[in-house]
């Protein structure tokens, strides 16, 4: 019995945490110590929910456009102000080549994702589409509020590199607009 005390008491001194008060190395500057150490911003909730790419059928998530600009804008296929801004979208798109990601979200929870790229290819969109989960649709209207749920507001936002985002934008707006946004929301773009 002896002997099995002192096996356990053994065992659990070599799993125990030693004090390694000294960890950072002395060769890295205290400030890149602290920066190691601090937590990085957690994504918002809507950032993780997987969504599919309604063309290749890849899945996705906001949070893997991290260091990235993104635009985006739900919307709805039957929508025309919808149609009329992702117009504007492709021209806003020429203007600023690949400094930008472009999402649109269809709020149409239940369209077949081959509808949804049957409807982006017709109008010449060419940018990533996808249809909103019931999820990550109630996760952005706890986040912006009802709006984000109505297309013909047309609403919009931009997520900034650090995952931060605008506040919510509505209404048909030309692609200069579209361009002056991304740049006032701090994202950089043109």
């Amino acid at each position: 019995m002896r002997r099995l005390i002192v096996l356990l008491v053994l065992a659990l001194a070599a799993c125990s945490p030693s004090d390694n008060s000294a960890s950072t190395p002395a060769s890295m500057p205290a400030e890149a110590a602290a920066a190691q150490s601090a937590p990085a911003a957690a994504p918002l909730a809507w950032q993780t929910l997987p969504l599919v790419n309604a063309r290749t059928g890849e899945t996705f998530t906001f949070a893997d456009f991290a260091g990235q600009t993104v635009f985006v804008e739900p919307m709805a296929t039957w929508c025309s102000n919808c149609r009329q801004m992702l117009g504007n979208v492709r021209s806003a798109r020429e203007q600023l080549g690949e400094t930008v990601t472009f999402v649109a979200l269809s709020v149409e929870t239940t369209i077949p994702s081959a509808d949804l790229a049957a409807y982006a290819d017709a109008n010449g969109f060419d940018w990533l589409f996808a249809v909103m989960t019931p999820d990550m649709l109630a996760e952005l209207v706890s986040a912006f509020g009802r709006t984000i749920s109505n297309p013909p507001s047309t609403p919009h936002f931009v997520m900034r590199p650090d995952g931060s985002v605008s506040s919510l934008f509505t209404g048909v707006v030309s692609a200069e607009e579209i361009v002056a946004q991304i740049e006032s929301a701090g994202a950089g773009g043109a």
